[in-house]
C-alpha cells in the first residue's frame, strides 16, 4: 500500500470540517449529500457510452500532484465550480482547504463534468458522501461494471463510512480483481490500477446513455 493511498481517508478529514458529522445529519434528515438530486431520467443527458468515459479518464493518465500534494486541474476545477460552496456549507471550511486536499473524488467528479455526466456519476470531494448520495439514489451495488465508480475500503470494509479511496472500473478481469483509473494513487498521480475485489466497499453506477 503507497503512502499517498494509506493517507487518503486521514487528508480529506483535514481538508474539510465536519465533513463525516454533516453528511450523517443530511441522511438521517431524509437528504442526500449532493444538492443535485433529480432523478437522472429527469434530467437531459447527453449520448455517452461508459467506454467514452473510460477514455476520457484513460487521457488524464500521468497528471500529478505537486509537492504539496495538489496543484491539479481537477482541484483548481472543483474550488472554481458551485460544489465547492455546497460542501462548504454542508461540511464547513474553506475553498482554499480544497487546494492540497485528497483529489481522488474530484478527478471522479471532473470526468463526470467533461463528458456531460455529472448528474449521474455525481461530483464530491469526500467519497463518503459520494457513495452515500449512490445510495440514496438507489444506483449502488456489488458488480464490478465497466464505467462503475467503484469506492475502496483498504480494510475489507462493505460500509460506506470506512471508504478510503475512489475510481472507475475499466474492466472486471474474471480473476478476483478489477483494472481500473484512478486519481490520487501510486505517486500522487492518475494511474491504471489492478485491485483485488477484497477491497470493495462497493460501486455506484451512473447512467450511461449511448
Amino acid at each position: 500500500m503507497t503512502f499517498a493511498a494509506f493517507t487518503t481517508r486521514a487528508r480529506v478529514l483535514t481538508a474539510t470540517l465536519g465533513l463525516a458529522a454533516a453528511t450523517a445529519a443530511t441522511l438521517a434528515a431524509g437528504g442526500t449529500a449532493h444538492a443535485d438530486t433529480a432523478a437522472p431520467a429527469q434530467q437531459q443527458l447527453p449520448k455517452v457510452s461508459a467506454e467514452q468515459l473510460l477514455k476520457v479518464a484513460e487521457a488524464q493518465v500521468g497528471v500529478e500532484e505537486n509537492g504539496d500534494g495538489g496543484g491539479t486541474k481537477f482541484h483548481a476545477w472543483y474550488m472554481g465550480s458551485p460544489r465547492v460552496k455546497e460542501t462548504i456549507a454542508r461540511d464547513g471550511g474553506s475553498v482554499n482547504a480544497y487546494a492540497n486536499a485528497a483529489w481522488c473524488d474530484m478527478f471522479v467528479s471532473w470526468v463526470g463534468e467533461q463528458t456531460g455526466l455529472r448528474p449521474t456519476v455525481g461530483w464530491d470531494a469526500y467519497t463518503v458522501a459520494h457513495a452515500d448520495w449512490f445510495a440514496a439514489n438507489k444506483r449502488w451495488g456489488a458488480d464490478a461494471k465497466p464505467g462503475a465508480v467503484v469506492f475502496f475500503d483498504w480494510d475489507g470494509g462493505k460500509d460506506t463510512s470506512g471508504i478510503d479511496h475512489v475510481g472507475f472500473v475499466k474492466k472486471d478481469n474474471g480473476d478476483g480483481t478489477i483494472t481500473t483509473i484512478e486519481g490520487n494513487t501510486g505517486n500522487g498521480k492518475v494511474e491504471q490500477r489492478v485491485r483485488p475485489k477484497s477491497q470493495v466497499a462497493g460501486y455506484g453506477y451512473p447512467q450511461y446513455t449511448a
